[in-house]
């Protein structure tokens, strides 16, 4: 859904700060489906693991800049171009310059807000922009940061100038109407509410707003509750009329296009656009855009003593913030090659201090480099029983050792490898590049800005780094907090038979035409761009390793995708997490090389390799550089063979393990899927065993040898590599490291016991006090992948709650009703009967209409169907948003795994477009008559203690 970037997030590690596109996924796996006690996602790091090696003569100078052209229109629209003809698509971005820099308190989160409404409908076309989007097969999406708000689209490249049109028609027309206003501040603090949520979003707000307590960078970049409660339709229009015009917007356009004819259009398009008159009659800032002259500030001192929370929740957290400069300073490349070295990778200095030696759990960091100032900061999670005044003397004393003793020339060097690779690796598909082009532009008002960070990189020394920590890591420019948790407890209102949810006010119908979504579509060539028919190589080692292969010359890059049948149904009942604590520890030591060996082979090379365990078995996921493939296979033959699972290593992962769960558990969206799944599933099934504390602690070492003797086998795992190589030469790379991988006897299997629908609505309510938003999963078992009314199912749920805007359910819950920040439906089908799972988050008030409003709406479609317009345009987004994502090297590589996992056809990769175009009317009105069950529906609801007062059933 569209939100704000949040202020960190565990993508990027150099200077601009990633922009969060999308707050709410669903995973690929089955409703596991998320990675089983993995490092559960953390949102304070600006990272996004690089992976390659900085080698000056192998990357080109200018690789993301060289084929951009810049124009600007006569009305002052600055529009970016660059052909990218990998694939036939293209991407559409409009960047605004105005962010949460441009508020104060009182208006804090008014750029957000208006974000959403532009989602709205425009004078011309009264409808909601989302379906629009999804009519036309975009992926389209929004953010707000604090120097710029950015709308996206990506589409087949036929559809290039529909998407212009609609982004010219906002950009001039959009109507802010009372009414929608009112419904779109409840999704915002929804939305808010999801964020108040996490303890260290809390501790971040207040410690910025120390860092920052007189500049906009302290306040939250969504806002807060009690300001966007008070926003007004007249207040948000004059903020609209003054910040949304061609002269103070980016236009970036990144795909399979030609440049002359693109700009011809663009020029048809926005340039009678007009600039438009500054208001300065604003409830916020209204300084020139180019430079706030208001926003100039003094640097905060520090706090003489921590700020500290004392607040319910589950881990303890130390939180450390310094200023830095702005992005244009020269000594950001510099700060930035400090971070890696100090907390980047097992053998970075403050992982070493802090982690290893057992005081914290966890450690994340980031560099933030804006417009107008920038900061670096520090978050740790503590060990068990660990005390944050000690970890934050270690970690001061680490810092100041670092700065007396000095970095070595191989730190550096490994450093800047890693920072360049990042670069290289996450501007692969357009997307990306599209974003990275925007945000330079907009920032710091030069789209080359990350070619020239580049070369800065490659000329920082050990003394630099030095110098860098003495300037800005001193005493007196840190501001620390403190996160101290209070005890709680989480109660449960269980079996609840459904009696009164239809009672509330909800008026069945499809809430806006289809007929009229087409008639508000800009005209376009509908059909679809022909995909290249290539699919991958495929053969198979004597051990019965199955390998797939793509060549892709497009970029020095490859990825790896791999799969074992290793999951977390095979973990024995009383010792729930044994999966994942194996491959968790897989890059832990072999026979020949320790964990610090391991990691600093990855590293100098900025090779990436991680394994992630799933219900149905362990994903892989790896990245190189062309020239570093063989290290990549190197490291994941030697570990998948050799590991040896040293026991200081288990035991500190098990200490890290106990603190994840335990934050686990102080999380909604964590307690809802967990007791959604158990009452679906009956004890003893495969699916119903979660990790507890006295299962992790059950585990010992001779347990994860067996289970990895067992279970780690040639004959049920799959790789599947895109990128720049020889079909050749990789086989016989692959058959030299991994063709003596032995395997013995036959492999496990398990079979899944059937799972009765329940007889009646079953609701139940863990109560997490002290929570502002809550979280609801409803559903039950569904249909694996081989079923025949798969790909209808695939309609069906697009329309139903495919999209959180275009679909039934976003339509009337979250739209027209603003009961929810995002709502989506899903059936996750695997090789076993997965799950039919809607997910929505509301505020705690909100709860018992938004479930009630679904399960008719649910009633409404498998009672009366739907439409055969409806089913259309859910085809066709579908297909579109299935081309466009094999344009991406992950995407695609993912794609080519599953299939072959699933025992599908490798033709399957193109095949899937025609089977999903052949579904019928009658088949999804079947499907739906089949899958929809409103009266034998789960409903589980997590949140604070008012859900059990209003007798959520």
């Amino acid at each position: 859904m569209y939100g704000f970037s949040k202020f960190y997030s565990k993508f990027y590690k150099y200077p601009l700060p990633i922009l969060l596109l999308s707050l709410w996924l669903v995973a690929v796996f089955l409703l596991s489906d998320r990675p089983a006690h993995s490092q559960h996602p953390v949102i304070f790091t600006n990272k996004e693991k690089y992976q390659s090696t900085l080698l000056a003569k192998r990357i080109m100078p200018s690789t993301l800049t060289e084929n951009v052209r810049k124009t600007v229109l006569e009305n002052g629209l600055t529009v970016l171009t660059k052909e990218v003809h990998t694939a036939p698509v293209v991407t559409v971005q409009v960047w605004y310059k105005v962010g949460s820099r441009n508020e104060e308190p009182g208006v804090n989160g008014i750029a957000h807000q208006l974000e959403h409404m532009m989602f709205k409908g425009t004078k011309n076309r009264p409808i909601q922009f989302g379906r629009l989007f999804s009519a036309l097969g975009s992926d389209s999406n929004a953010f707000t940061s604090y120097d710029q708000t950015a709308y996206y689209g990506t589409v087949e490249r036929n559809k290039l100038k529909a998407l212009l049109v609609l982004e010219a028609d906002r950009m001039r027309n959009s109507q802010i109407e009372p009414e929608q206003l009112a419904s779109e501040k409840r999704v915002v603090i929804s939305e808010l509410q999801g964020y108040e949520n996490s303890p260290e979003y809390r501790l971040n707000r207040a410690v910025m707003q120390a860092v920052f307590p007189n500049h906009a960078y302290g306040l939250p970049v969504g806002g807060t509750k009690a300001d966007v409660e008070k926003f007004e339709v007249e207040q948000v229009e004059k903020y609209y009329r003054n910040f949304y015009s061609p002269d103070n917007a980016v236009l970036v356009i990144v795909g399979d296009f030609q440049t002359a004819n693109a700009l011809e259009t663009i020029k048809e398009v926005f340039g009678k656009l007009p600039k438009k008159v500054r208001s300065e009659e604003l409830g916020v800032r209204s300084e020139e855009l180019e430079v706030s002259s208001k926003n100039t500030f003094t640097p905060s001192t520090s706090l003489s003593t921590p700020i500290v929370l004392r607040e319910p929740g589950a881990g303890r957290l130390l939180q450390v913030v310094y200023l830095l400069p702005d992005a244009n300073q020269p000594d950001v490349p510099a700060l930035d090659v400090m971070d890696y070295i100090l907390t980047e990778g097992r053998n970075s200095r403050l992982y070493q201090a802090l982690v290893e030696s057992g005081l914290a759990s966890e450690l994340t960091a980031s560099v933030t480099s804006l417009r107008e100032s920038g900061w670096y900061e520090l978050l740790v999670t503590a060990g068990a029983k660990q005390d944050l005044k000690k970890i934050d003397s270690m970690l001061s004393s680490a810092i100041a050792n670092v700065a007396e003793k000095g970095v070595t020339s191989e730190e550096v060097e490994r450093a800047k490898t890693q920072l360049t690779a990042d670069v290289i690796l996450s501007n692969r598909d357009i997307t990306s590049q599209a974003i990275r082009l925007g945000t330079d532009e907009t920032t710091v008002g030069d789209y080359r800005y990350t070619d020239r960070y580049l070369a800065a990189v490659r000329l920082v020394k050990p003394t630099d780094v030095v110098a860098v920590i003495n300037k800005y890591l001193t005493k007196e420019a840190r501001t620390v907090g403190f996160f101290e948790p209070t005890q709680k407890r989480i109660t449960e209102v269980a079996d609840k038979p459904d009696s009164a949810q239809t009672t509330e006010n909800f008026s069945p119908g499809v809430p806006v035409l289809f007929s009229e979504v087409i008639k508000y579509l800009p005209s376009a060539d509908l059909a679809t761009d022909a995909i290249a028919q290539v699919l991958p190589q495929e053969f198979k080692l004597t051990n019965g390793l199955r390998i797939l292969l793509l060549p892709d010359r497009s970029t020095p890059t490859v990825t790896l995708s791999g799969y074992i049948q290793a999951g977390t149904e095979f973990d024995p009942e009383n010792k729930a997490g044994l999966a994942a604590f194996v491959a968790d520890n897989l890059l832990n030591g072999t026979k020949s090389k320790d964990v610090l060996t391991i990691a600093k082979v990855l590293g100098e090379r900025g090779v990436s390799l991680d394994f992630q365990t799933y219900r149905e078995g362990v994903h892989i996921e790896g990245d190189s550089l062309a020239d570093d493939l063989p290290i990549l296979l190197e490291i994941l033959a030697d570990v998948v063979k050799n590991s040896t699972f040293p026991s200081k290593e288990l035991e500190l992962h098990r200490q890290q393990t106990l603190t994840d769960l335990q934050q686990e558990l102080d999380e909604p969206s964590e307690v809802a899927r967990r007791v959604f799944v158990q009452s679906i599933y009956p004890k003893k099934h495969p699916l119903h065993t979660f990790p507890t504390e006295e299962s992790l602690q059950q585990i010992q070492r001779q347990d994860v040898i067996d289970f990895k003797a067992k279970h780690y086998r040639p004959d049920t795992t799959v790789l599947a590599l895109v990128g720049d190589f020889d079909l050749d030469k990789v086989r016989s790379l692959i058959k030299n490291k991994l063709g003596d991988w032995e395997v013995s006897g036959q492999a496990p299997t398990l079979k899944y016991p059937p799972v009765a629908m329940p007889q009646k609505i079953v609701s139940v309510n863990p109560v997490l006090p002290d929570k502002t938003q809550a979280v609801t999963y409803m559903g039950y078992t569904g249909i694996n992948r081989y079923d025949p009314r798969f790909h209808a199912a695939l309609v069906l749920n697009q329309i139903l709650g495919g999209d959180t805007l275009s679909s039934r359910l976003g339509a009337e819950v979250r739209d027209r009703q603003g009961l929810s920040y995002g709502i989506y439906s899903s059936f996750q089908a695997g090789k076993n009967v997965g799950t039919f799972l809607i997910e929505m988050q509301t505020s705690p008030e909100d709860s018992s209409k938004a479930i009630a409003s679904t399960r008719q709406i649910l009633q409404q479609i498998h009672q009366q169907g739907v439409t055969a317009l409806e089913v259309e345009t859910a085809k066709r987004t579908l297909i579109s948003n299935y081309n466009v994502s094999l344009a991406n090297p992950e995407e695609l590589t993912d794609r080519i795994l599953m299939n072959e996992v699933y025992g599908l056809n490798k033709v399957e990769l193109h095949s899937f477009t025609d089977k999903i175009q052949k579904v019928t009317l009658a088949q999804v009105n079947q499907a739906a008559r089949e899958l929809l069950h409103p009266d034998q529906i789960v409903v589980v609801t997590a949140g604070p203690s008012v859900l059990a007062e209003k007798s959520i059933r």
